[in-house]
């Protein structure tokens, strides 16, 4: 996200009935457990939003930022994705899927999560390999809200 232009932007709130902004997500929402996403509520979405974003990824991962969910042309009245709920089209994550796949850290340290939203002023025309750079180079100049969540994750040993 271009942070310049973050100022101009309405800030979404995000929330998840499954755990508290910087709060452990439970392991059901990881590799070591069914491996779903949890449930997100949305709010503050902007009137003019015409479709919504989200990236889910790892800024702590060993070689960098690790996504695990990109998903756009999510509807933009959508208030609530539900748990294990797909409710746009999906792109391609670093686990080289077009789903959600959970924190999976190193059995190493504790890693933060940042499940991202995005409300966008148009929908976007992305084919199903679109990568999370595909999606923020492609969005960038039509983003009207971001709002995000973070999680925390560490494997026990």
């Amino acid at each position: 996200m271009d942070t310049a232009r973050a100022i101009d932007y309405k800030r979404l709130k995000v929330t998840s009935s499954a755990f508290k902004e910087n709060g452990s997500i439970p392991v059901r929402y990881t590799c070591d457990g069914d491996d779903i996403n949890p449930p997100l509520s949305i709010s503050q979405v902007p009137a003019q939003t015409k479709s919504i974003a989200i990236v889910v990824d790892d800024l702590d991962a060993p070689g960098g930022s690790w996504v695990h969910w990109v998903m756009w042309n999510i509807p933009p009245s959508t208030r609530q994705v539900k748990e294990n709920e797909a409710k746009g089209l999906q792109g391609l994550n670093d686990f080289g899927r077009h789903h959600y796949r959970g924190p999976c850290p190193p059995r190493t340290g504790i890693h933060r999560y940042f499940f991202k939203i995005y409300a966008l002023n148009c929908v976007l025309d992305l084919p199903a390999s679109a990568t999370k750079h595909d999606l923020e180079k492609v969005m960038s100049n039509n983003i009207v809200g971001f709002g995000e969540l973070v999680g925390l994750y560490t494997r026990k040993k």
